[in-house]
């Protein structure tokens, strides 16, 4: 039982870490976007940061 449980969490873990990659890179093309307004750009470089950490927390 378990093994099952250390599985499920594995796979959670994955799958989290996939979506804050996704995320993470969205939010750096946002922050390039010289069309963003500077507000924009900041927040989405934050944002960036922010999924760096989660992606790396999920990836341990």
């Amino acid at each position: 039982m378990e093994a099952v449980k250390n599985t499920a969490n594995s796979v959670t873990d994955t799958v989290k870490g996939a979506t804050d990659t996704a995320s993470k890179e969205a939010n750096k093309n946002v922050a390039k976007d010289s069309n963003a307004s500077a507000g924009t750009r900041a927040e989405a470089a934050t944002d960036a940061v922010g999924d760096k950490t989660n992606e790396l927390k999920h990836k341990t």
